[in-house]
């Protein structure tokens, strides 16, 4: 079998795998340490962390993915002037690929924390660097062989579920459907797999997981890790959207020691988005997954330390700041805490809606879902952007796209770029004054969707598979029930002058704890308000730690001298 190529790597492949000049590496020797490695030897192990990025000096290494069981494919032979390393060196992740020896080798290696440094310190190679790491991780991302691999029936809600954390936390993976692959067969009757306890998880570390949860899939592959409780941090942001990853990137960047709690993934809303066409400074438009990753990156590059998936669950007083209670009994320790916790998906009101959920109702629409029912009718709940957008994504994957709408018409809720898309193709239906009554199907799979127009009365009922549901949300302020953080008549957090004459915009009714995007009462629910209010809270954290003795910031410039 031919190697899989990713097209990044056939058409980018220069900027992936740059070689240095010696002046470069020159400059980047300051950051490393050097190191030698005899043939054969295995420098780099999928599944563990490495020792950072590696600058080879002579010899040559092969870098592998692993294909299968028992094969490997090489992705590149890196030889003198070229380094080892993607995107998880950035954050002292594991690995995924494998990195051999083939020559004798001289090389020096620079650790996360130095690699860092050298990005800021040394700016325009820095930037080389970052483009290399983030290109090579799209091109695993593309091959579809490296990470954990998901074993399970490809429409099982579980493998789903699974494949779309995954995904959305960017990390590479393969699905392998039990009923029709042969790997997947080969893998079952290894492990011993009884077929009722799939789906089944098989990291890169060689460990076998079944069924797991989120968390436990992200220890395994060691994308969350143990929190140092030693460690008290000027402030902890608890959302990783738009509003926190903003924040982060700031609060981080201004040398403020930063950590980042999110419940699911990073991206929030947002990085569900199939395509965001109206934010400043894209014309051509991003997805909110390619939007979101980049500002995810970003912070890693700053330092901030990310514990995703975890979820905050208590927010209380702690020596002069406050703790915040999360995971499996953890607790992180901050001297100012960001709320920028969102909102979650709102829920049509229909009986038997769970039992559909994850299998055949969906709440955002990502390749996985395309896939799911490409060449089907299907249809989709909402009349805002969020709709929009998923709809025009949609109808190129599928026969046709029937969206539901209580109103009259989608003009009042959605940008008009997007309902003029949507009028223009041609298997898109708008069903006005149109709701969504009963569901049916049986074992959790779909098979037809009845609806009501509210003018006439009139039911209908479709053999549709696969619903989509864009109707709004609700603020993610459950886990502050019992924190004395002062919410709205509709649960957002109430912040600014109107809880207090001196309040801040952004600071709620506890002093040191703020609320930035979708959450905070008042807010615009757009992106771009929300990364202005990440950005702008940040004033607010070096004069409050200014005001309660806050070391970090005696060392920041003048909030007057800084520029975006």
């Amino acid at each position: 079998m031919a190697p899989t190529v990713s097209p990044t790597i056939a058409a980018r492949r220069d900027q992936m795998f740059p070689i240095l000049a010696e002046a470069d590496i020159e400059r980047m020797r300051r950051f490393g340490d050097a190191s030698v490695y005899a043939a054969g030897e295995h420098i780099v192990t999928a599944g563990e962390v490495a020792p950072g990025l590696i600058v080879v000096l002579s010899g040559t290494v092969d870098i592998t993915q692993d294909a299968g069981p028992g094969r490997r494919e090489t992705i590149v032979t890196h030889g003198a002037g070229n380094f080892i390393g993607e995107l998880a060196q950035l954050s002292s992740r594991p690995s995924l690929v494998n990195a051999e020896a083939t020559q004798p080798v001289e090389a020096f290696v620079i650790p996360s924390q130095r690699l860092r440094d050298l990005m800021v310190q040394e700016a325009s190679l820095g930037e080389r660097i970052m483009r290399a790491l983030i290109l090579r991780r799209v091109g695993l991302l593309e091959s579809g062989t490296s990470g954990p691999v998901i074993i399970g029936p490809a429409g099982n809600g579980d493998t789903l579920r699974l494949q779309g954390f995954l995904a959305r936390s960017g990390q590479p993976h393969r699905a392998l459907d039990s009923n029709t692959d042969p790997c997947a067969k080969t893998l079952i009757e290894r492990f011993h797999v009884d077929p009722h306890h799939l789906p089944i998880v098989l990291c890169p570390n060689g460990k076998l997981l079944h069924n797991p949860g989120e968390g436990e899939l992200a220890r395994c592959i060691g994308l969350l890790r143990p929190i140092d409780t030693s460690k008290v941090y000027d402030v902890a942001i608890v959302g990783a959207g738009p509003a926190g990853l903003a924040a982060a990137v700031y609060a981080a960047s201004e040398g403020l020691s930063t950590i980042v709690l999110d419940c699911r993934a990073f991206g929030g809303q947002a990085g569900a988005s199939s395509r965001i066409e109206n934010y400043l400074g894209f014309p051509t438009g991003i997805s909110g997954m390619a939007l979101m990753a980049r500002a995810y990156n970003q912070a890693q590059k700053f330092g901030v330390e990310m514990v995703i998936p975890d979820e905050a669950k208590l927010l209380s007083s702690a020596g002069g700041g406050y703790a915040l209670d999360v995971g499996d009994g953890e607790t992180v320790r901050a001297r100012t805490v960001v709320i920028a916790s969102g909102a979650r998906y709102r829920r049509l009101d229909v009986a038997n809606l769970a039992q559909f959920e994850g299998t055949s109702v969906h709440y955002w629409a990502s390749p996985i879902e395309a896939r799911l029912c490409s060449g089907q009718e299907v249809a989709l709940v909402g009349a805002g952007n969020s709709a929009g957008q998923a709809a025009v994504y949609l109808a190129s994957q599928v026969r046709k796209v029937t969206i539901l709408v209580r109103r009259g018409s989608l003009n009042a809720t959605m940008s008009r770029y997007l309902v003029e898309r949507i009028e223009a193709q041609p298997n898109i239906e708008i069903l006005a004054e149109t709701e969504v009554v009963a569901l049916e199907g049986h074992e959790g799979n779909l098979d037809a969707v009845r609806w009501r127009n509210r003018a006439t009365g009139t039911e209908t009922t479709r053999p549709i598979r696969h619903l989509f549901l864009f109707i709004g949300a609700d603020p993610n302020t459950d886990w502050l029930a019992q924190c004395n953080v002062a919410l709205d008549a509709r649960g957002f957090v109430r912040t600014g002058p109107d809880l207090a004459p001196a309040h801040g915009l952004m600071e709620t009714s506890r002093s040191g704890v703020f609320a930035i995007g979708d959450v905070r009462s008042g807010s615009v629910k757009r992106v771009a308000a929300a990364v202005g209010e990440g950005a702008q809270v940040v004033a607010a954290l070096h004069a409050y730690l200014a005001r309660n003795g806050g070391g970090a910031v005696e060392n920041a410039e003048p909030q007057q001298a800084r520029r975006p």
